[in-house]
Protein backbone atom coordinates (compact mmCIF):
# COMPACT_ATOMS: atom_id res chain seq x y z
CA UNK A 1 0.00 0.00 0.00
CA UNK A 2 1.15 3.55 -0.61
CA UNK A 3 -0.25 7.02 0.02
CA UNK A 4 -0.85 9.69 -2.62
CA UNK A 5 2.81 10.76 -2.48
CA UNK A 6 3.96 7.23 -3.27
CA UNK A 7 5.29 6.47 0.22
CA UNK A 8 4.79 2.92 1.45
CA UNK A 9 2.45 2.55 4.39
CA UNK A 10 1.49 -0.41 6.54
CA UNK A 11 -2.15 -1.50 6.94
CA UNK A 12 -3.84 0.55 9.66
CA UNK A 13 -1.17 3.27 9.57
CA UNK A 14 -2.17 6.90 9.20
CA UNK A 15 -1.51 8.52 5.79
CA UNK A 16 1.62 10.66 5.51
CA UNK A 17 -0.54 13.70 4.77
CA UNK A 18 -2.19 13.25 8.17
CA UNK A 19 1.19 13.13 9.89
CA UNK A 20 2.35 16.26 8.02
CA UNK A 21 -0.79 18.12 9.06
CA UNK A 22 -0.29 16.97 12.64
CA UNK A 23 3.12 18.69 12.75
CA UNK A 24 1.44 22.09 12.35
CA UNK A 25 1.10 23.55 15.91
CA UNK A 26 -2.57 24.47 15.88
CA UNK A 27 -3.72 21.48 13.83
CA UNK A 28 -1.64 19.06 15.92
CA UNK A 29 -3.16 20.32 19.13
CA UNK A 30 -6.68 20.10 17.71
CA UNK A 31 -6.07 16.53 16.51
CA UNK A 32 -4.82 15.54 19.96
CA UNK A 33 -7.97 16.73 21.72
CA UNK A 34 -9.87 13.78 23.12
CA UNK A 35 -6.93 11.39 22.74
CA UNK A 36 -4.55 9.94 25.32
CA UNK A 37 -3.56 11.88 28.44
CA UNK A 38 -5.20 15.07 27.18
CA UNK A 39 -8.60 13.35 27.51
CA UNK A 40 -8.11 12.62 31.23
CA UNK A 41 -9.81 15.09 33.54
CA UNK A 42 -8.10 16.20 36.76
CA UNK A 43 -10.49 13.94 38.67
CA UNK A 44 -9.46 10.95 36.51
CA UNK A 45 -5.77 11.67 37.03
CA UNK A 46 -6.33 12.02 40.77
CA UNK A 47 -8.23 8.69 40.88
CA UNK A 48 -5.33 6.95 39.15
CA UNK A 49 -2.86 8.41 41.64
CA UNK A 50 -5.15 7.35 44.51
CA UNK A 51 -4.80 3.64 43.73
CA UNK A 52 -1.21 3.68 42.45
CA UNK A 53 1.00 1.26 44.36
CA UNK A 54 -1.88 -0.48 46.14
CA UNK A 55 -2.38 -4.24 46.30
CA UNK A 56 -5.48 -5.32 44.36
CA UNK A 57 -7.40 -8.44 45.35
CA UNK A 58 -10.46 -9.80 43.55
CA UNK A 59 -13.38 -10.59 45.84
CA UNK A 60 -17.15 -11.12 45.79
CA UNK A 61 -19.76 -8.80 47.27
CA UNK A 62 -21.32 -10.43 50.37
CA UNK A 63 -24.86 -9.10 50.06
CA UNK A 64 -27.04 -11.02 47.61
CA UNK A 65 -27.24 -13.96 45.25
CA UNK A 66 -25.95 -12.05 42.21
CA UNK A 67 -22.31 -12.46 43.31
CA UNK A 68 -20.88 -9.22 41.88
CA UNK A 69 -17.11 -9.18 41.61
CA UNK A 70 -15.18 -6.52 43.50
CA UNK A 71 -11.65 -5.15 43.46
CA UNK A 72 -10.34 -4.64 46.98
CA UNK A 73 -7.47 -2.17 47.32
CA UNK A 74 -5.18 -2.47 50.35
CA UNK A 75 -1.97 -0.85 51.56
CA UNK A 76 0.11 -2.82 54.07
CA UNK A 77 -2.92 -4.96 54.90
CA UNK A 78 -5.22 -1.98 55.52
CA UNK A 79 -8.33 -1.50 53.38
CA UNK A 80 -8.19 1.61 51.18
CA UNK A 81 -11.09 1.18 48.75
CA UNK A 82 -13.52 -1.29 47.15
CA UNK A 83 -14.74 -0.96 43.55
CA UNK A 84 -16.64 -3.04 41.02
CA UNK A 85 -14.52 -5.36 38.89
CA UNK A 86 -14.76 -4.33 35.20
CA UNK A 87 -13.52 -7.81 34.11
CA UNK A 88 -16.50 -9.55 35.69
CA UNK A 89 -19.15 -10.82 33.23
CA UNK A 90 -21.71 -10.52 36.03
CA UNK A 91 -21.52 -6.86 37.02
CA UNK A 92 -18.99 -5.45 34.50
CA UNK A 93 -17.53 -3.02 37.04
CA UNK A 94 -20.81 -1.80 38.50
CA UNK A 95 -22.04 -2.19 42.09
CA UNK A 96 -25.39 -1.46 43.68
CA UNK A 97 -25.47 1.04 46.59
CA UNK A 98 -25.01 -1.73 49.16
CA UNK A 99 -22.07 -3.27 47.29
CA UNK A 100 -20.49 0.14 46.78
CA UNK A 101 -20.73 0.79 50.53
CA UNK A 102 -19.38 -2.64 51.57
CA UNK A 103 -16.15 -1.00 52.76
CA UNK A 104 -18.19 0.05 55.80
CA UNK A 105 -18.48 -3.61 56.82
CA UNK A 106 -14.89 -3.28 58.00
CA UNK A 107 -14.32 0.40 58.66
CA UNK A 108 -17.67 1.59 60.01
CA UNK A 109 -17.01 2.98 63.53
CA UNK A 110 -20.18 1.33 64.90
CA UNK A 111 -19.25 -2.15 63.64
CA UNK A 112 -19.60 -4.84 66.30
CA UNK A 113 -16.41 -6.82 66.84
CA UNK A 114 -17.48 -8.87 69.88
CA UNK A 115 -20.35 -11.24 70.53
CA UNK A 116 -23.32 -9.47 72.12
CA UNK A 117 -25.99 -11.45 73.97
CA UNK A 118 -29.22 -10.44 75.67
CA UNK A 119 -30.50 -13.09 78.06
CA UNK A 120 -34.24 -13.91 78.12
CA UNK A 121 -36.06 -11.17 80.05
CA UNK A 122 -32.98 -8.94 80.23
CA UNK A 123 -32.97 -5.33 79.06
CA UNK A 124 -29.21 -4.96 78.52
CA UNK A 125 -26.73 -6.59 76.17
CA UNK A 126 -23.64 -8.31 77.53
CA UNK A 127 -20.40 -9.23 75.81
CA UNK A 128 -19.43 -12.89 75.55
CA UNK A 129 -16.25 -14.63 74.51
CA UNK A 130 -16.59 -16.31 71.12
CA UNK A 131 -15.88 -19.78 72.57
CA UNK A 132 -18.64 -19.36 75.15
CA UNK A 133 -21.11 -18.21 72.49
CA UNK A 134 -20.23 -21.17 70.23
CA UNK A 135 -20.76 -23.59 73.14
CA UNK A 136 -24.17 -22.03 73.83
CA UNK A 137 -25.17 -22.41 70.18
CA UNK A 138 -24.04 -26.05 70.12
CA UNK A 139 -26.02 -26.84 73.27
CA UNK A 140 -29.16 -25.26 71.82
CA UNK A 141 -28.82 -27.08 68.51
CA UNK A 142 -28.55 -30.41 70.35
CA UNK A 143 -31.52 -29.55 72.55
CA UNK A 144 -33.63 -28.49 69.55
CA UNK A 145 -32.68 -31.71 67.75
CA UNK A 146 -33.73 -33.89 70.66
CA UNK A 147 -36.93 -31.97 71.42
CA UNK A 148 -38.01 -32.00 67.79
CA UNK A 149 -36.90 -35.55 66.95
CA UNK A 150 -39.31 -37.90 65.12
CA UNK A 151 -38.74 -41.63 64.86
CA UNK A 152 -41.87 -42.18 62.76
CA UNK A 153 -44.30 -39.94 60.94
CA UNK A 154 -48.11 -39.86 61.30
CA UNK A 155 -48.52 -42.86 59.04
CA UNK A 156 -46.04 -44.88 61.07
CA UNK A 157 -43.26 -44.74 58.48
CA UNK A 158 -39.75 -44.64 59.93
CA UNK A 159 -38.27 -41.18 59.26
CA UNK A 160 -35.50 -40.53 61.86
CA UNK A 161 -35.53 -36.77 61.44
CA UNK A 162 -35.85 -33.54 63.36
CA UNK A 163 -38.10 -30.59 62.68
CA UNK A 164 -36.46 -28.69 65.55
CA UNK A 165 -34.22 -26.60 63.30
CA UNK A 166 -33.53 -25.76 59.68
CA UNK A 167 -30.72 -24.16 57.73
CA UNK A 168 -30.91 -21.22 55.33
CA UNK A 169 -27.57 -20.56 53.65
CA UNK A 170 -26.31 -17.21 52.42
CA UNK A 171 -25.60 -16.32 48.80
CA UNK A 172 -21.87 -15.90 49.31
CA UNK A 173 -21.27 -19.42 50.58
CA UNK A 174 -19.16 -21.24 48.02
CA UNK A 175 -19.77 -24.76 46.69
CA UNK A 176 -17.43 -26.38 49.20
CA UNK A 177 -19.06 -24.65 52.18
CA UNK A 178 -22.53 -25.57 50.93
CA UNK A 179 -21.42 -29.19 50.48
CA UNK A 180 -20.21 -29.38 54.09
CA UNK A 181 -23.31 -27.62 55.42
CA UNK A 182 -25.58 -30.04 53.57
CA UNK A 183 -23.62 -33.03 54.89
CA UNK A 184 -23.62 -31.72 58.47
CA UNK A 185 -27.30 -30.81 58.70
CA UNK A 186 -28.37 -34.01 56.95
CA UNK A 187 -26.29 -36.03 59.44
CA UNK A 188 -28.00 -34.11 62.26
CA UNK A 189 -31.38 -35.23 60.89
CA UNK A 190 -32.55 -31.91 59.46
CA UNK A 191 -34.71 -32.00 56.33
CA UNK A 192 -35.30 -28.28 55.86
CA UNK A 193 -32.05 -27.19 54.21
CA UNK A 194 -32.22 -24.30 51.76
CA UNK A 195 -30.06 -21.56 50.32
CA UNK A 196 -30.90 -17.91 49.80
CA UNK A 197 -29.29 -18.02 46.36
CA UNK A 198 -32.23 -20.08 45.06
CA UNK A 199 -34.94 -17.78 46.35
Amino acid sequence: MSDRDGHASSPGARPASFERARRLPLVGRALDWGMGPSAASPATRQAGARIAGLKVTESVCPYCAVGCSQLVYTRDGELVDIEGNPRSPINQGTLCPKGAASRQLIQQPGRLTKVRYRRPGATEWEELELEQAMDMIAQRVIAARENGWQDVDRQGWRVDRTLGFAHLGGATLDNEENYLIKKFFTAMGAIQIENQARI
